[in-house]
């Protein structure tokens, strides 16, 4: 079979050959970023260490590569810089991928599609649109809090031009100043949203305000593993192990420890 021919599969088998450690050597060592401040995906636990989704997905992958890997802690404006820096070789932090960034960096496929979701105060009695979403007269002059340097900053932007857009170092600060009467509302992961604002323990003082978005309005194909740019083998090594966990229902137990749905396509 000549290369012209080669299925994906078989590209996807040769990266992972290409990256593999030779039979009987120490295990390729990998350091792997996450963000923690971004629960349920990932944060630090009250003993100091990472934990998550993200984390325990990049365990699971790191054993698919059959590497030894570090995990550790990049705020999140720094991760792109980072990345590029070398301070670290793969990046799990529930980045969206958009054209932009792969501009500056590689992503694997998607290993989850984030859903988004609108929330305020409970009662704030918005109009919606023929399309289930606040619209853009409704939130002008509203005070709508995002972390910087996101899809959702750019979206409020863009569809709410007459929003006031208040931006966050970290998702939890951005919800104290919800909670404060800071701002008026969160645009961000309904699944972070749904663990904090939307939590047992907020006693319904806040609730989501019209449907939960997909990632197409916000121009991301998904959450991906951030990489540099010329590591192609490692990308394809990768890829090929997303969808070996996928496969193998390693994605799935960890998935089911944080989700009641399957948030690789939900």
């Amino acid at each position: 079979m000549t290369t012209a021919f080669m299925s994906r599969r078989g590209l996807l088998a040769l990266g992972f050959a290409l990256f593999a450690s030779p039979a009987g050597a120490e295990p390729r060592h990998l350091i792997v970023a996450t963000e923690g401040a971004y629960p349920p995906y990932n944060f630090v636990a009250p003993d100091g260490s990472l934990q998550g989704f993200d984390v325990d997905f990049a365990k699971a992958l790191c054993v698919k590569l059959e590497a030894q890997c570090d995990i550790i802690q990049q705020n999140w404006d720094g991760m792109i810089p980072a990345l590029i820096a070398k301070k670290y070789d793969l990046m799990v932090a529930s980045m969206a991928i958009l054209p932009e960034r792969e501009k500056q960096i590689a992503f694997s496929i998607p290993y989850y599609q984030g859903p988004t979701a609108l929330i305020m105060v409970k009662d704030a009695g918005m109009a919606l649109g023929a399309d289930g979403h606040a619209t853009a007269e409704a939130m002008a002059g509203k005070r709508v809090g995002v972390q910087i340097g996101t899809v959702y900053e750019k979206f409020v932007r863009r569809e709410w031009p007459r929003a006031e857009v208040l931006t966050y170092d970290t998702a939890d600060n951005a919800d104290s100043d919800l909670r404060a009467g800071r701002i008026d509302a969160r645009l961000d992961d309904y699944i972070v949203l749904r663990q904090s604002l939307l939590s047992a323990e907020e006693k319904g003082a806040y609730e989501r305000v019209g449907k939960i978005w997909g990632g197409a309005p916000f121009g991301s194909r998904g959450q991906g593993v951030g990489l540099r740019q010329e590591d192609v083998a490692l990308k394809a090594a990768v890829d090929k192990a997303i969808l070996a966990m996928r496969a193998d229902g390693t994605y799935r137990a960890i998935n089911d420890k944080y989700f009641d749905f399957d948030i690789y396509q939900p």
